[in-house]
């Protein structure tokens, strides 16, 4: 099910040195694997000499199983990359990218040392991370008449909904953003409204709309 959760809003770059070794991280919002490949680019031209340009992002919910991606960018296996999307993941925010931008000091950490600097970059730049709640949305499209509006727009209000067009014929034509959590209470208002005459149906170019 689709529910509320929370998304980044703001840019964070915060640095962390770990025997002599600079991890820099940079974190920033992001919606898509796209958004993420920009972040990392913009480091790595930010950071040409750098020795390692580690990533992990989510472009969902933090808990979304499909929508992530992470790289060690060289570093050993398992110890850059994935110790920075636990961290996101255990982070509460969704819809963010990480990247941590490693300067070598001269003295390796090891395996486990690796892991620890890599995560505790993206745990204490986190506590820069500002968010606001992110409410998952579905379209419908609602056909009315002129007499029942002023009790479809209330409705809507009521619900946080939005009127995202509205086209005025013989009858009056609503397409309307309605957040996922409410839709069942939607349905049934609208049952109750119009003794079952209103009824949401899915946009026209895309029939599977739940």
């Amino acid at each position: 099910m689709l529910k509320e959760f929370q998304v980044a809003v703001n840019e964070v770059e915060d640095v962390m040195i770990v025997n002599r070794s600079r991890f820099i991280c940079y974190l920033a919002p992001c919606q898509s694997p796209d958004e993420a490949k920009s972040l990392i680019k913009q480091c790595q031209s930010a950071h040409p000499q750098a020795s390692h340009h580690c990533y992990a992002f989510l472009t969902g919910a933090p808990e979304d199983s499909q929508g992530y991606g992470f790289s060690d960018d060289g570093e050993p296996s398992g110890t850059a990359g994935r110790p920075m999307l636990a961290v996101l993941q255990g982070g509460g925010v969704g819809q963010v990218c990480a990247v941590v931008v490693r300067y070598f000091g001269g003295t390796k950490l090891g395996t486990g040392g690796l892991q620890r600097a890599y995560g505790g970059s993206v745990r204490q730049a986190l506590t820069f991370l500002h968010s606001t709640t992110k409410i998952p949305m579905v379209h419908k499209t609602l056909a009315c008449q002129y007499t029942q509006v002023n009790d479809i727009l209330h409705l809507v209000e009521q619900i946080g909904g939005l009127i995202v067009n509205q086209d005025y014929l013989e009858s009056v034509l609503f397409t309307l953003a309605i957040p996922y959590a409410k839709l069942d209470e939607v349905v049934k208002k609208l049952q109750t409204l119009s003794a079952g005459t209103l009824q949401l149906k899915p946009l026209p170019e895309d029939e599977s709309t739940p």
